[in-house]
């Protein structure tokens, strides 16, 4: 891992992030997708997670934000109930876009840029991406934690040392 710039680092952490994320999804099983966790389905807290972590990490008052394709007001809202439901290849599709965007915005990031606040944005870039940190792991442990609970298999991790796998890889610890 480089680390002679802050940027070098929030692209490592980021690219390590999303890694655990799209792991964390795919250890969720079939029968698991539907099952209400505090009155939501298992696949809004996920969408919930994805919507922030898509609108938010860069600039949530950006004018040229679009939702995504199956977006429907409130469905990224974890206290509003919505009709429908999202299937796990709209899910990965979506993160799939949001890895691409997350890439090409820290690919052109510098860190004289951190402390900038995007268009009409109250807060710094680096503020964002924190925040995002912050958001993405606190909902990360719930969706371990009920991984775990009906599975009785922890989730895999990478930490600061371990590669990130490619190809094959056991999901579980």
């Amino acid at each position: 891992m480089e680390q002679n710039t802050y940027t070098q680092i929030i692209r490592d952490q980021t690219e390590r992030a999303l890694w655990e994320v799209g792991n964390v999804i795919d250890c969720v099983p079939d029968d698991m997708w539907e099952r209400q966790y505090c009155d939501m389905p298992l696949w809004k807290h996920i969408y919930h997670m994805l919507h922030s972590l898509d609108l938010w990490y860069i600039n949530p008052n950006d004018p040229n934000y679009v939702e995504p394709w199956f977006h429907i007001p409130n469905l990224n809202n974890l206290d509003v109930a919505t009709d429908g439901n999202l299937t796990r290849e709209q899910i990965d599709c979506y993160f799939d876009k949001i890895k691409g965007k997350l890439s090409d915005y820290l690919d052109g990031l510098e860190d004289a840029e951190l402390l900038q606040y995007p268009e009409e944005c109250q807060y710094t870039k680096f503020t964002l991406i924190m925040a995002q940190f912050r958001h993405l792991h606190s909902h990360m442990g719930m969706l371990m934690g009920f991984i775990i609970e009906a599975t009785g298999q922890w989730p895999a991790v990478l930490g600061l040392t371990k590669p990130i796998p490619s190809g094959l890889y056991n999901k579980f610890c």
